[in-house]
């Protein structure tokens, strides 16, 4: 018989998105809404479709969000942080 402990999930940290040290600069929440402009409209104008437009507007909403809160995780998890030094 294993001696597995069973995890409390209230022990586990929650995310704050208030509280999140930010890790994007200026110009990274400048251009990424950019692009993702760019992508709904390529979708609108029927430029993209099927698979790729379900993908890219996935990558646009998550562009959108990550600008809106200056926090990216993947740049969390690759050790980023593109806010110059002062």
């Amino acid at each position: 018989m294993s001696h597995i402990k069973a995890r409390n999930l209230h022990d586990h940290p929650k995310i704050n998105f208030m509280n999140l040290k930010k890790n994007m600069g200026k110009a990274d929440r400048i251009i990424r809404p950019t692009l993702a402009a760019g992508i709904i409209a390529a979708y609108a104008a029927g430029k993209i479709k099927g698979k790729a437009a379900t993908g890219l507007l996935v990558l646009s909403s998550i562009f959108i969000v990550t600008s809106f809160i200056g926090w990216c995780p993947a740049y969390e998890a690759a050790g980023i942080d593109s806010i110059p030094e002062e």
